[in-house]
């Protein structure tokens, strides 16, 4: 029984990983073929465009060129994250299931870029008045919402566990 659910669990995380990284992947390969480097197309003008750039750093280009240390770092946790789904199939929740899957298709997608091509393809770029926030792509979006739902998922899990604590 235990070895059917954690089968199951890790092929849930592993249907949601394919379904971040295929987009991701997909969409990177049409920005690289259909757009020049640096060239932004206006979605919503002065709010939302599209904008073909090439990151070597991580987030908010922080370690700029460290290609190959973001790529041992992406590493490290992919392993990180697969072991804790393996023991810790038992509980996760749906939640905690998509999340867990939606950050490793992300970190999946810009590795695979580092890999390839040394940086990677952001291409999502919204402006505010004169601010103008960081360039990102699917990946991102995955790791990022996936870590957000996986904190509300422990907050929910952490509550729901006092609860029954106190009813004891």
């Amino acid at each position: 029984m235990f070895k059917e659910k954690k089968k199951k669990v890790k092929n849930d995380v592993y249907k949601v990983v394919a379904l971040v990284l295929i987009l991701d992947q997909l969409v990177k390969i049409i920005i690289k073929r259909s757009m020049n480097l640096y060239q932004e197309i206006a979605i919503i003008p002065k709010f939302f465009s599209l904008c073909y750039v090439q990151n070597t750093g991580a987030a908010f280009s922080i370690l700029e060129d460290a290609t190959l240390l973001l790529i041992v770092v992406s590493v490290i946790f992919i392993i990180l994250i697969d072991n804790t789904v393996k023991k810790e199939y038992k509980n996760l929740s749906k939640l905690a299931i998509i999340s867990t899957g939606m950050i490793l298709g992300g970190i999946f997608g810009n590795l695979i870029d580092r890999i390839l091509y040394r940086s990677v393809i952001d291409f999502i770029s919204f402006s505010f008045g004169s601010y103008h926030f960081p360039i990102f792509n699917i990946a991102d979006i995955g790791i990022t919402v996936g870590m957000v739902l996986l904190i509300i998922d422990m907050i929910k899990n952490k509550d729901q566990k006092s609860k029954e604590d106190s009813h004891d």
